[in-house]
């Protein structure tokens, strides 16, 4: 699974809206858009800040391992 479509799943699974990941990252409704569109990548202070968010390790994130099971 890409990078992007983990971000979306992962972001769903909070019950997070792209608004509230970029009023809590601080940036743009339209950065996490593109993040999960894959036309663009988070910095890596963005990526550790989505990590701690979403509850995930990076490697989660970045698809190099599986989810955490929902709970």
């Amino acid at each position: 699974m890409a990078y992007n479509l983990r971000l979306r799943e992962l972001r769903e699974r909070q019950g997070l809206s792209q608004r509230q990941v970029a009023e809590r990252l601080n940036v743009s409704p339209g950065a996490v858009a593109r993040w999960e569109l894959g036309d663009n990548k988070p910095t890596m202070d963005n990526l550790l800040a989505l990590a701690a968010l979403l509850e995930c390790s990076t490697d989660t994130l970045l698809s190099r391992d599986s989810p955490p099971e929902a709970g």
